[in-house]
C-alpha cells in the first residue's frame, strides 16, 4: 500500500509541488504503526485561534465515526479564541466499528485538545483504510506529544504522504491571488485512489488559506464548488464511508475580508482551481488507471440530467474496459446514455472522441473511420463528448479506465 505501490503512469512528472506557506498553519507527521510498518501514518495540522472552518462530507448512510463527529462539531458555532487541529490516520477507517469508533474519536480528540491547550470541539479527525476493524487509537494517542513538538509550517508534504493508502503519489495544489494589492494564498493536499464516486468523492482533502472570510461564507463557497469538482469525479462508482473535505481560513493575510462582489469571485475561482486540480489528481491516481477520461455532455434536458448521463458513461464498466483496451467502441457509449434514465433521443444523439466525430443522427458518421478512432484511444488523455440535442443542459465529469490492476489491488487490499 501507499509508497509501496507502483507509481501511476498518469502521475504528475514533477512530483509533489512546492506549496506556499500558509500563515497560521503548521503540520507534522509520525509513524504510529496503525497498520503500516516503517512509514508515517498519522498527520496533524494546526491552525491559529480565530480561524474559520468549513467542511463537506460523505452522504453515505454508513458514515464512519470521525465523519459523524466532524459534522456534529461544524453544526454549532465554533470557538474564536482557541486553536484548531485536524488529526488524520491512514491504515484503518474507524468505520463500522460501533461504539468503539466514537470512543476512539473521543480519546484522540481529548488527547490532542490537552496537548494543544484547546477545546475538544476544535479538534477534527479523519481515518482512512480498512473498514470494520477497531482503530488502535492508543498508538495514535502515544504519538500526539511528538506530533506537537515537530509542527512546522513547511511540512505539508510530510502530512500529505502520511494519509495515503492505495495512493501511489501524494497530491498537492496551490493558488495565489491578489485582493486590493495584497496576496492571499490557498494550498491543499488530498488522498484518494479507489472507492471514488460522488456524494462526496471518496477521499480526504484538506485545504488551507490565509484569507479573512466568515465561516458562513466559506461554507457556502465550499459547498457550491464541490459539485463541479469532487462531486464530478468517479473511479469505480463506490461512495466511501469516510469522505471528508475541510477548508481552514486563518485570516492572517493583510488583504481585506472576503465578502461579496469581485473579491468573492476572485477567491472562489482560486479555491475552485485548487479543488479541481486535486480532484483530477485523484483520478490520475485511480487504482490501476492508465487513461484520464473527460466526459462532456451537452444538449441535455437540464444540467442535472446531463450530469446523470455523464456519470452513467463514466461509471460503465463496459465503457471503461473498452478504454483500457484502447477500443473505440462507441456502441457502449450509446448504451450508457440509454440506461441513464434521462431524456434522450437516439436520432438526435451526437458522439465524438476528442475532435473525431463518431456518430450522429442515430448512426455512425460518414466521416468516421475505425483507424482514426483506434489511434485516438492510444492517448493517455481521452475526451468523450455526447450531445443529446434536446436542450441546453451541460455537465463535465472525469473518470479513468478500468484495468486488471484495479482487481489486483482490491483483491489483496486487506492482506
Amino acid at each position: 500500500m501507499g509508497t509501496d505501490m507502483t507509481l501511476s503512469p498518469l502521475a504528475p512528472k514533477g512530483g509533489f509541488p512546492t506549496l506556499p506557506v500558509i500563515k497560521g498553519i503548521t503540520f507534522s507527521a509520525v509513524a504510529a504503526g496503525v497498520k503500516y510498518a516503517d512509514r508515517n501514518d498519522v498527520m496533524l495540522a494546526c491552525a491559529v485561534a480565530g480561524s474559520t472552518v468549513a467542511g463537506v462530507f460523505t452522504k453515505s448512510a454508513t458514515r464512519a465515526a470521525p465523519v459523524l463527529d466532524c459534522q456534529e462539531k461544524l453544526s454549532v458555532t465554533l470557538a474564536t479564541d482557541k486553536p484548531f487541529a485536524i488529526l488524520v490516520n491512514s491504515g484503518n477507517a474507524n468505520a463500522f466499528t460501533g461504539s468503539r469508533g466514537s470512543g476512539s474519536v473521543s480519546a484522540i480528540c481529548q488527547a490532542v485538545a490537552e496537548e494543544l491547550n484547546t477545546d475538544q470541539a476544535c479538534v477534527f479527525t479523519a481515518s482512512t483504510g480498512v473498514i470494520g476493524e477497531a482503530l488502535p487509537h492508543d498508538r495514535i494517542v502515544a504519538k500526539i506529544s511528538e506530533l506537537n513538538a515537530s509542527l512546522d509550517a513547511n511540512s505539508a508534504e510530510l502530512a500529505a504522504n502520511a494519509i495515503m493508502t492505495t495512493d501511489t503519489f501524494a497530491k498537492g495544489a496551490a493558488r495565489e491571488i491578489m485582493i486590493d494589492g495584497q496576496p492571499v494564498k490557498i494550498a491543499g493536499f488530498a488522498k484518494g485512489s479507489g472507492m471514488i464516486a460522488p456524494d462526496m468523492a471518496t477521499m480526504l482533502v484538506y485545504i488551507f488559506t490565509d484569507a479573512k472570510i466568515s465561516q458562513t461564507m466559506l461554507q457556502t463557497i465550499l459547498s457550491q464548488q464541490t459539485e463541479t469538482t469532487f462531486n464530478a469525479i468517479t473511479v469505480d462508482s463506490d461512495t466511501s464511508t469516510s469522505d471528508s473535505l475541510m477548508v481552514i481560513a486563518t485570516g492572517q493575510s493583510d488583504a481585506p475580508e472576503i465578502t461579496t462582489g469581485q473579491t468573492a469571485d476572485t477567491f472562489t475561482a482560486a479555491l475552485h482551481g485548487v479543488m479541481l486540480e486535486l480532484a483530477h489528481l485523484v483520478i490520475r491516481d485511480g487504482e490501476g488507471a492508465t487513461k484520464f477520461v473527460t466526459v462532456k455532455v451537452t444538449g441535455a434536458h437540464s444540467d442535472a440530467s446531463a450530469k446523470k448521463v455523464g456519470l452513467s458513461i463514466a461509471n460503465s464498466p463496459l465503457v471503461k474496459t473498452a478504454i483500457a483496451g484502447e477500443d473505440p467502441n462507441w456502441g457502449r457509449v450509446v448504451m450508457a446514455v440509454g440506461k441513464a434514465g434521462e431524456p434522450a433521443d437516439r436520432d438526435l444523439l451526437t458522439i465524438s472522441f476528442g475532435d473525431i466525430l463518431v456518430a450522429e443522427k442515430g448512426w455512425v458518421s460518414e466521416s468516421y473511420t475505425e483507424a482514426a478512432g483506434a489511434a485516438y484511444m492510444k492517448n493517455d488523455a481521452i475526451t468523450i463528448h455526447c450531445d443529446l440535442g434536446i436542450g441546453a443542459g451541460t455537465s463535465t465529469v472525469w473518470t479513468c479506465d478500468l484495468t486488471h490492476q484495479y482487481i489486483t489491488i482490491n483483491a489483496d487490499y486487506r492482506s
